[in-house]
């Protein structure tokens, strides 16, 4: 497949996104917490006909942190400008950014952990004071300006939320976790997904997927459009119980939802190094994997499902963890004094 072709593809599943994002709080399924909390933070800066205080959505990937983003900005009337950490490389980059927003428009920037220093601290006065300090001109004739900012939202997102300094986690006034979702909660939305892309499917496919789909909507979301995909190739376009485990198994995705790696995952602490502990980085260097996609994307569900366990010594397969890799877990020591 040439790199343009790569790139259509990747633009489909982006567009797809955009069109099964719900726009408004209403539309929102699953985080009630965080939903009611977040209704009432809205509501108040209506009444007082204030711009919101800065938000912080914390959680794993793909539970909505950017929808929420984007439901505020729809929910205030206001424009949004979407950045993201690593993007923000320096000084000016943010400057061009802040400059440019107008009163109480939203400002998102996604993976807020990996701002670099310097732009973190120049980010500063613009949250809490709403002005940018600016370095005009170079060398000797350079001079220091403070350039007034409208007074803007700022809504940060992590799923790292350890790796934001102190000084710039409390410059946000609403910080909210996210959890991973419901069976009930992700079966409401991908029977939401399949009238929108209009897609039949039985009640009983839409219950698989929800299964198989990690507590996370961006992967029932894809599972569904994969499904799709299967049942109008090998199927006659309806997605059935039949063919959507065959698609399912087709992609390698297990009973509840384990990909490929996640077992490796869970195999390789077992059978090298007999079910842990052992480190981050010696597992991500035995599975050929960085040690950030292994934190973020894989161990959060791992342990959520109770397969695995992060100790003060490192990763430790749990005796559930073995079971369903079919590895008898290994008998305490004072039982197996006793068989002997």
């Amino acid at each position: 497949m040439t790199k343009d072709k790569i790139l259509d593809a990747r633009s489909d599943d982006d567009q797809f996104d955009l069109t099964l994002r719900p726009r408004f709080l209403a539309e929102y399924v699953g985080q009630v917490q965080v939903r009611e909390n977040l209704g009432i933070l809205l509501e108040a800066a209506r009444r007082r006909d204030e711009p919101v205080e800065h938000v912080l959505l914390c959680g794993p990937p793909g539970l909505g942190k950017t929808t929420l983003a984007h439901i505020i900005a729809n929910e205030l009337g206001v424009a949004i400008k979407v950045s993201s950490g690593p993007a923000i490389d320096h000084q000016g980059a943010l400057g061009s950014i802040l400059l440019n927003l107008t009163t109480r428009d939203v400002f998102f920037i996604d993976e807020i952990h990996r701002l670099n220093t310097v732009v973190e601290e120049s980010l500063y006065p613009a949250l809490e004071d709403f002005r940018f300090d600016a370095v005009l001109g170079k060398g000797v004739g350079a001079s220091a300006a403070t350039l007034p900012l409208p007074h803007f939202t700022c809504v940060g997102a992590t799923t790292r939320q350890g790796l934001l300094s102190g000084p710039l986690r409390d410059r946000f006034g609403a910080v909210y976790r996210l959890d991973f979702y419901t069976k009930p909660e992700l079966e409401h939305i991908v029977g939401r997904s399949a009238r929108i892309l209009e897609i039949e499917i039985q009640a009983d496919a839409i219950s698989e997927i929800a299964r198989r789909a990690r507590g996370t909507p961006r992967i029932a979301n894809r599972l569904l459009r994969r499904v799709r995909d299967y049942a109008q190739v090998r199927g006659d376009g309806r997605a059935t119980m039949d063919t959507t485990r065959h698609a399912l198994a087709l992609l390698e995705i297990d009973e509840i939802g384990l990909e490929p790696l996640d077992r490796r995952l869970l195999e390789t602490v077992v059978l090298k190094f007999k079910g842990g502990p052992v480190g981050l980085d010696t597992l991500a260097t035995s599975l050929s994997e960085e040690p950030e996609t292994i934190e973020d994307v894989h161990e959060p569900y791992l342990i959520q499902v109770g397969f695995l366990a992060r100790t003060a010594r490192g990763r430790v397969v749990t005796e559930l963890g073995y079971r369903h890799i079919g590895v008898s877990p290994p008998q305490p020591e004072s039982q197996q004094t006793r068989l002997l």
